[in-house]
């Protein structure tokens, strides 16, 4: 075995994360015995100089809520990194330290199956750094996004408060981009008003970023109300996949 390639995750929290057992089983099935996946819980942000100093890395995931505060400590970013403002894989080398995204790239190829000419229009709730990756993908296949939060900062974006049946049932597709209904909390609801998500029905494709649990309430819900449901685990293993292409040099172009 030759010398280590360290590879991790840095975000808080990350003890639920699935990252490290994936990549375990990837190196494996590829025969590669020299690579090791790391966790770290970081709750500040600048604690990261100290951890990149600490071992000789290859690849990094930055998940909530870091996304879009490294940015400040990077030597570079990719140009939909920094179309997107939010970054999710980090790469080393000669050009230093550089942000990617790869949510990008997981979520559209994990939608692409399930869209069709009728969702043209979607709300996405939650204004993180996954809803900005979610947003800019819609946006570029051309579908009109309308953002929702608890309290909105940014013109054009809604409050959850503003929702009401005949505006939900209007938009054929709704991105849950929030961590509202993951586990262990797995009964919570993103705050739509009483009678708002009855809106939903056959016509409507709802998403939901959370993997685990596999079926959120929010999807739960959706499919009782004849909507068609997907959750996130397709997005999470094609954005992994995507990020081992950028350590490997295979990325290539959608």
């Amino acid at each position: 075995m030759g010398e280590l390639r360290h590879y991790g995750l840095i975000g808080h929290p990350v003890a639920h994360s699935w990252s490290a057992q994936h990549f375990a089983k990837k190196w494996a099935a590829l025969g590669l015995d020299d690579c090791r996946y790391t966790l770290h819980d970081l709750p500040d942000i600048q604690a990261l100089p100290a951890l990149w100093d600490s071992r000789n890395w290859a690849g990094m995931n930055v998940t909530v809520p870091h996304k879009q505060s490294v940015m400040a400590l990077l030597d570079g970013l990719s140009p939909e990194a920094e179309a997107i403002g939010a970054v999710n894989t980090l790469s080393f080398g000669p050009e230093g330290r550089v942000g990617h995204n790869t949510d990008a790239v997981g979520f559209r190829r994990a939608i692409a199956p399930f869209l069709e000419g009728r969702h043209d229009r979607a709300l996405v709730l939650g204004t993180g750094g996954s809803a900005a990756a979610v947003v800019h993908v819609l946006t570029q296949i051309g579908i009109s996004v309308t953002r929702v939060s608890r309290s909105p900062q940014v013109e054009g974006d809604v409050a959850y408060t503003d929702l009401k049946r005949e505006g939900v049932a209007a938009v054929p597709l709704l991105v849950n981009c929030t961590p509202v209904g993951m586990h262990p909390d797995t009964t919570a609801m993103p705050p739509f008003p009483e009678g708002a998500l009855d809106g939903l029905g056959e016509g409507h494709l709802v998403i939901d970023l959370i993997y685990n649990p596999e079926e959120t309430a929010l999807l739960k819900r959706a499919s009782l109300l004849g909507a068609r449901t997907l959750n996130g685990i397709s997005m999470l293993q094609l954005q992994a996949d995507a990020a081992w292409e950028i350590w490997t040099g295979a990325a290539g172009r959608d």
